[in-house]
């Protein structure tokens, strides 16, 4: 969109910080929830406005120029300290105050372990909405939401902290193939490729004692473990996955546990109440209550 001469461009400049944030287009349009190609416009609109280019070719890589870093080093605290005064006094942010945001990295743990159980939190506590978005990227303090949900990400800002889950791996596959059998089922039953979570299968092998040569590991490869849940519920194939994402399953008897093939992976689920959120106790009271959840959503070990 043209802008006059002398307006600002604050798009531009919001992209541009995040452009520098996450280091290239690419991971900045995926932050931003937008397209490669509009985030390279806003590039241009402010490359334009300043008179300077903000990045440049080294090799096959784009970085910033050194006046690219001085303006983002420059713009960013202020910029994040605007969003976030805004983001606080938007009174339209404040209408409901039993609604809270749920932030997390585990796009599988919340699809299929967190949204299933969200009813009864909501039942225990007076009908409070809890709003869930997923994200990759690290948190700021200008983000918009009250409690975040992760193994991998770390906060920088004020905030309550819970231990809710000590990952475990198990493996699992359809009863139909799998019932009966003991772990010497790897040979023969394919097990399916997490691209997400490369780790789980080495630390589940090396617990396991098992090596490549052991193991039939042509399987498939899928994204996430939510995709791949599909597949080992209705083939003959095997998943190696957090026994707190296929608890459910195995209860409802669509799934087996193989005996045997529970191991710590190492991994912790830790949810964060930010001190900033407008409902800090029901923040609270959420992570309490998914502490206790999680606790409770061990699978008896098979004999």
């Amino acid at each position: 969109m043209p802008i006059e001469d002398d307006e600002v461009p604050l798009n531009a400049i919001r992209v541009f910080v995040t452009i520098a944030r996450e280091g290239s287009v690419t991971r900045a349009a995926s932050a931003l929830g937008t397209t490669q190609s509009s985030v390279s416009r806003y590039l241009a609109v402010l490359q334009n406005y300043l008179g300077a280019e903000l990045m440049e070719r080294r090799g096959r890589r784009s970085e910033l120029t050194e006046f690219g870093r001085l303006f983002a080093n420059t713009v960013a605290e202020p910029l994040d300290t605007v969003c976030f005064t805004a983001k606080r006094m938007c009174r339209r942010n404040r209408s409901n105050v039993n609604r809270i945001l749920v932030r997390t990295s585990l796009s599988t743990f919340a699809y299929s372990f967190l949204i299933p159980n969200l009813q009864a939190f909501s039942a225990e506590t007076g009908g409070v909405i809890v709003d869930v978005i997923s994200s990759l990227s690290q948190p700021t303090s200008s983000d918009n939401f009250d409690i975040l949900i992760t193994r991998d990400l770390s906060m920088i800002e004020p905030a309550h902290d819970w231990e809710i889950y000590n990952e475990e791996l198990v493996c699992v596959g359809s009863p139909n193939h799998v019932d009966g059998k003991t772990i010497s089922i790897v040979r023969s039953m394919p097990i399916l490729n997490i691209t997400s979570r490369p780790d789980i299968l080495p630390t589940w092998m090396r617990a396991m004692n098992l090596t490549s040569e052991d193991i039939k590991s042509e399987g498939a490869r899928y994204d996430h473990n939510y995709l791949a849940l599909p597949a080992v519920m209705t083939g003959k194939c095997l998943l190696v996955a957090p026994e707190i994402i296929v608890s459910d399953l195995v209860r409802g008897g669509v799934l087996t546990v193989i005996p045997g093939s529970r191991t710590r992976s190492g991994m912790q689920y830790r949810a964060y109440a930010v001190d900033r959120s407008d409902n800090p106790e029901i923040a609270r009271a959420f992570c309490r209550w998914l502490a206790r959840l999680c606790k409770k959503a061990a699978i008896p070990e098979a004999t």
